[in-house]
């Protein structure tokens, strides 16, 4: 092992306030795995814009709580430079249902009121959205929440918010990464939790916070759809997580009566014991509520991921089996929906570069525009908070990883709103005999069918720069079709075939988007640091009046197929 690494772990370990991560390193190193704490100390886990998420582990590297209290130290000292009053009004924490979530948390908060903030603390485990709700609430300086969302068991993470109440963007994310730099190199002011609360800098969020966000959710302007609840009966998992007190609740508020836990699901355990990776999208996750739903004969198999911000459902179909409704569906209906119910001074609705375009044409269906940001909610709700004007307000954006915004009550993703929102919409359709089937089917017989995949393509390491070579050689057609227009995020300039330019208003980004004649549309994201590459497909099929949503269904899947064969048969090999 050489100097510089030898003393690196011993300055570790001399502030390392946790005697298992010090055990860990310790075991490395008397076992002689110079690999494996040279891999540990390679450098820091980064802070990015959704903060940090990590592998929970020793060293710099990993998640755990010297990286906290360093990261945590980082964070306070660009809130009091940043805002001038971040002391007074504070920060609130959360966190979720994982093993080391609730120290984290605790050691975040000793550290921030030590520098002399506020610190407004959930006294239990929170769903992610309350505490984005909280940052709003109490106007706080910034928000955190100790979650690794649906991440597998061994990661944890730190999720921050900003003054708005929406996650951190550019340039917050780098100016926190430099003051965590810093206090990494200093002595991390700690403060014991007894002292905190006498001095006033403590303060517990205990049951009648959790009630105020209830009261929230009960009162919001675009939840008040109260027609027969009692016709809908739907089945429900937390997914292990710290959903599913406060999921019951709400559906309970709006009437919902038939509601189904997945028992076996409904606490928060860190282990996840009964699915191989804790995100309803993955293969089997949803298979205990679905069959929680058969057993009922119930509509609906309803999830929230296990911090509550995602939302996912599968549908019965009328031979009593469950489809899964993608991401994009799901935003499709509640756009439809929500827009068709909506104040003339409350529609702006948005989405994401990746998702479907049919949000957009719903929207002017309807007379209004939406808008389109880069992937991530952090953008969604910057923009959405940007755009929001007293003539037209916010009122939803989705993005297609099944994260939905329903309302303004909270400037992130929300899982817990969603689900009540969608109950709302099925028993409306329930009232006049219609399922979400129909109504799928009459948006797609307006708008077309459309269906959306994502191919990761992993390249030869000797293939040339992929964004690079298709600049360079701009392809007119994919397959059969000849491309009408060109997005180039990184010029921000959208090409036409004729020949005419515009200005795109987006943050530069390595991404290229091709619309072709026949209305597909493909996304290409390059990887800049490996050979390999993202694509996003959309293809739109027209719905005659002899087709059903099954065989309109099988065009588009044979289309999709046809469509990514004849792009990846044209990138250089």
């Amino acid at each position: 092992m050489n100097t510089h690494l030898q003393l690196q772990i011993q300055h570790w370990l001399k502030n390392d306030p946790d005697p298992r991560t010090q055990a860990q390193l310790q075991a490395l190193i008397d076992a002689g795995n110079d690999a494996e704490l040279a891999a540990r100390f390679a450098g820091r886990l980064e802070f990015g814009t959704a903060g940090l998420r990590g592998v929970v582990g020793a060293g710099p590297m990993g998640m755990n709580r010297l990286v906290i209290r360093q990261t945590s130290a980082g964070l306070g000292a660009y809130l009091l430079d940043q805002i001038h009053d971040a002391a007074e009004r504070g920060v609130v924490i959360g966190y979720d249902g994982r093993h080391d979530s609730y120290t984290f948390a605790h050691d975040t908060a000793s550290v921030l009121t030590a520098m002399g903030i506020k610190v407004r603390l959930t006294a239990k485990v929170a769903p992610t959205p309350l505490v984005a709700f909280g940052v709003k609430h109490f106007n706080a300086a910034a928000g955190i929440v100790v979650t690794a969302s649906h991440n597998p068991p061994q990661y944890n993470g730190y999720k921050v918010y900003w003054e708005n109440g929406a996650q951190i963007i550019p340039p917050h994310d780098s100016g926190i990464a430099a003051k965590i730099e810093l206090a990494a190199t200093q002595a991390i002011p700690f403060m014991e939790q007894a002292d905190a609360i006498k001095q006033g800098k403590l303060i517990w969020l205990n049951d009648d916070y959790y009630e105020t966000y209830r009261r929230g959710v009960m009162h919001a302007k675009v939840l008040q759809n109260h027609t027969a609840p009692e016709k809908v009966s739907l089945a429900y998992t937390a997914m292990h997580g710290v959903g599913a007190d406060m999921a019951e609740t709400v559906l309970k508020d709006a009437g919902f009566t038939q509601v189904y836990s997945v028992a076996a699901q409904r606490e928060p355990d860190g282990d996840f014991p009964t699915v191989n990776f804790p995100n309803p999208e993955e293969k089997g996750a949803m298979d205990l509520v679905i069959a929680e739903a058969k057993k009922h004969g119930a509509m609906l198999a309803c999830a929230n991921d296990p911090d509550a911000d995602r939302f996912a459902v599968a549908v019965r179909k009328d031979d009593g089996e469950y489809q899964m409704l993608t991401g994009d569906q799901v935003g499709v209906l509640f756009g439809h929906y929500l827009l068709s119910h909506a104040s003339a001074d409350q529609r702006l609705v948005g989405t994401t570069i990746v998702s479907s375009s049919l949000l957009s044409k719903i929207a002017k269906g309807f007379g209004v525009e939406s808008y389109t940001t880069l992937t991530g909610f952090k953008w969604l709700m910057n923009v959405g908070i940007e755009l929001s004007q007293p003539d037209n307000q916010f009122l939803f954006a989705y993005e297609e990883a099944l994260g939905y915004t329903v309302g303004s009550m909270v400037w992130d993703k929300d899982g817990l709103s969603a689900l009540v929102a969608f109950a709302q919409l099925t028993a409306e359709l329930a009232a006049k005999g219609q399922t979400i089937w129909d109504r799928l089917e009459q948006i797609y017989r307006e708008q077309g069918f459309h269906l959306n995949a994502q191919v990761s393509i992993a390249l030869k390491p000797d293939t040339p720069n992929i964004g690079a070579y298709l600049r360079e050689h701009p392809p007119l057609t994919i397959g059969e079709h000849a491309v009408v227009s060109t997005d180039d995020l990184k010029a921000l300039e959208r090409r036409f075939a004729d020949g005419k330019v515009e200005k795109i208003n987006l943050p530069a980004s390595d991404v290229l988007t091709y619309r072709l004649a026949n209305g597909a549309r493909v996304i290409v994201r390059p990887s800049g640091t490996e050979p390999k590459i993202k694509c996003y497909y959309e293809v739109v099929e027209p719905m005659t009046a002899q087709d059903t949503l099954a065989s309109a269904q099988a065009r588009a899947i044979q289309a999709m197929e046809t469509f990514i064969s004849a792009h990846q048969a044209s990138l250089p090999k």
